[in-house]
Formats: C-alpha cells, structure tokens, sequence
C-alpha cells in the first residue's frame, strides 16, 4: 500500500496558487526528498498534506481521503509535522515536551509510551542529559533533535520534516539527516523530508522530487540524481 499519494494537487495562499498539479508518491518505508530552490513550494506541499492550506485535486494517507478534514484529523491517522522553526515549546523543558508529545499519541498506542522514550533518547542522548533544561536554551540542533523526538513519540506512520538541517554546522546535520533514516529502519516509518542541501539528502533518500516553481521538475532515485544531475544543481544546496 502507498503511505501517501497525492494526486493533481494545487495549493492555494488566498488566490495565490504556490504547488500546481503536484502529483507525488510516498511508499511505506520509503524516505523521499523534496529538493528544490527557495519558493519552489516545499514547505507547501507538507502544508497541504496537513490540511494547513486550501487545496484541490486528491491527497489519501494510507488510501484515505482528507478531503476535508481538519489538521487534527489528519494527524489521527498517523501523519506527524516537523515544520521548519522546530516547533517546540521553548519555555517548557525538554522533559515537559516530550511528555505533550506522549500524552497526544493513539490510545491504542500509549502502553508502549516508556519503551518508545527510551528509545527515541538512544539516537538523541543529548535529550535524555538535558530533560530539566528549557527547550529555548538548547542548540540549535539540539532543539531540532527535540522537535523530531516530539513527532516520532505522537507514534507516526508518516514523518514529514521541514529543513531539519537549516543553520546547522555541517557534521550535526548529517548526524541528524542519518538519524532520520536509522529511524525509518528502526520504527517502520515513511519519511517525507524537505531538504535544501540536496547533497545531504540525497545520502539519506530513496527517491527525490525537484520542485521548480510550484511544479514537479524532476522525479528519481537518489543515485539517478547524483551520478546524472548534482553537479549542475548548486541552486539546490551545499555538496557536503
């Protein structure tokens, strides 16, 4: 079964079409990259996906339609956002953001609540060090380990993660990109991650999605894209 699919979709900011007939597959266990330039409608598309902005066309999670439905119905159905910014709560502590993120999970799910904090703090142990801190005197990076452990504790069947590597040195976020993998390995998930340093996510996808101006520009496997087309894509991002 495909995860997600989206089908002719356009998004709309008022009257301002920002994604134009996107048609875009996630498969189960799959991570996909959206690569593309500033304002190529990356981050709309997540948007979309969330029920954040007013579409048409057909999007179905897990051969669902949500047409219609409001974010928090979107997410019942196992669909977690990371959005660019993080997203955590930075006068609360580590420890009180995680436990939001649990307490938000399917009730079918909440038994295996400590089991999976244990393991989300085994790929980010900094988190586990720092669960009396306030999230908003964390790293930078640290703050983004926080905002992607509060979306795997919801229990997600689909991660979709907005430029988890923005402003990061770049060690840090290719531990971070290469977490997001691990994860999909570990926990069974689909990744739908939105990328700017096409170089770094093209290590850690299946399949990448150029997007230019709103459209669909290109569709390949991550190797396709290296070997054919990353050196002419510096608009794309860094090359390490």
């Amino acid at each position: 079964m495909t995860a997600l699919a989206l089908r002719s979709v356009t998004a709309f900011y008022g009257g301002l079409a920002a994604v134009r007939d996107l048609e875009l597959t996630l498969g189960v266990k799959e991570v996909v990259g959206l690569l593309g330039p500033n304002g190529a409608g990356k981050t709309t598309v997540l948007r979309a996906v969330s029920g954040m902005v007013k579409t048409t066309g057909g999007i179905e999670v897990f051969g669902t339609d949500t047409a219609g439905m409001r974010t928090e119905q979107i997410a019942r159905l196992g669909v977690a956002h990371v959005p660019a910014g993080r997203g955590t709560f930075p006068e609360l502590t580590v420890q009180e953001n995680l436990d939001l993120a649990l307490g938000l999970r399917p009730r079918q799910e909440r038994h295996r609540r400590a089991a999976d904090l244990d393991s989300v703090l085994e790929y980010f142990p900094v988190l586990g060090e720092y669960r009396r801190r306030r999230a908003g005197a964390l790293s930078g990076g640290q703050q983004q380990m926080l905002a992607i452990a509060r979306g795997l504790l919801t229990r997600p069947r689909i991660l979709m993660v907005d430029e988890p590597t923005l402003g990061l040195a770049p060690q840090l976020a290719r531990e971070i990109l290469l977490q997001l993998r691990n994860l999909r390995d570990a926990w069974g998930i689909s990744v739908l991650l939105v990328e700017q340093n096409a170089a770094l996510a093209l290590d850690v996808t299946d399949r990448v999605y150029v997007l230019a101006a709103g459209r669909v520009d290109r569709v390949s496997t991550a190797s396709e894209l290296t070997l054919a087309d990353l050196a002419k894509s510096s608009y794309l991002g860094g090359t390490s």
